[in-house]
């Protein structure tokens, strides 16, 4: 037997119990340890769909999508209460439930404001992977114009 969450919106698809996926199967699919959604879970990001009936945590597609939302915005250097406020407008708007035009445009408003901050920090690090990128080139080619072509480089040296 398997307690849904009331109210949580899935769609039923997933390879376990009823469309539900067990916690092992979603860090594999998302590539976050199970620490890491435990973590989720306990500061109010991502709340398990269902339970069995032996406690363990149960998911879904639509708690995997979550999840994916929550690893995107990680490496962009967002906080986890404004992955909380991303999350919410996202909600309140794919809910279905009626929400009159100045909420709707307020929502679209706050999901715009996460996008352009998105794009910007993605421009940042494309100028930082340049730049690594640069360096990487430079240090190879100190090494080809010190090193004889015919004696293998000794690597890998342990950077201090």
């Amino acid at each position: 037997m398997v307690r849904q969450r009331a109210g949580h919106r899935w769609d039923g698809v997933g390879s376990g119990v009823d469309g539900h996926m067990q916690i092992g199967e979603v860090a594999a699919r998302t590539e976050l340890s199970l620490r890491t959604i435990r973590h989720y879970e306990e500061t109010g990001l991502v709340v398990p769909s269902a339970r069995s009936q032996g406690g363990f945590r149960l998911y879904t597609e639509a708690d995997v999508a979550r999840l994916m939302v929550i690893r995107r915005m990680k490496p962009l250097g967002f906080s986890l209460d404004q992955m909380r406020d991303l999350l919410a407008a996202t909600d309140q708007l794919d809910g279905g439930s009626e929400v009159g035009p100045a909420e709707h445009a307020d929502l679209l408003g706050r999901i715009a404001t996460y996008e352009r901050a998105a794009t910007e920090q993605v421009e940042r690090l494309r100028v930082q992977l340049a730049r690594a990128e640069e360096f990487a080139a430079t240090l190879r080619t100190r090494l080809a114009s010190h090193t004889d072509a015919s004696a293998p480089v000794e690597g890998p040296v342990e950077v201090r």
